[in-house]
């Protein structure tokens, strides 16, 4: 049986990191929304995480966190490239499948 509180490997069993889970969940679907059509608009170079954050305004908890979601349901792939970050380091470029 799946554990709701199972989050990529790490329990969410403390207070407020629970709390934050529940918070969350309403809004998974739209925010996960958000992102994939960030990486539909810009398919031909894709994206990094940095950039999903900056072209949707999402915070980097919740824009990597749905980034991960859409990759563990198939939606999303890396794209075997790396780009340099505003703070110099290589981070996978993301993509959407079927775009």
């Amino acid at each position: 049986m799946h554990d709701p509180y199972n989050y990529g490997g790490a329990l969410l069993k403390g207070d407020t990191s629970h709390q934050a889970a529940l918070s969350i969940a309403p809004h998974r679907s739209r925010l996960q929304a958000v992102v994939l059509d960030a990486l539909r608009l810009y398919r031909a170079e894709g994206l990094t995480d940095d950039q999903i954050e900056g072209v949707t305004g999402l915070s980097h908890q919740t824009a990597s966190a749905r980034r991960r979601e859409l990759v563990l349901s198939g939606a999303v792939y890396d794209s075997g490239l790396r780009r340099r970050t505003k703070s110099g380091r290589s981070a996978a470029v993301w993509r959407a499948r079927g775009v």
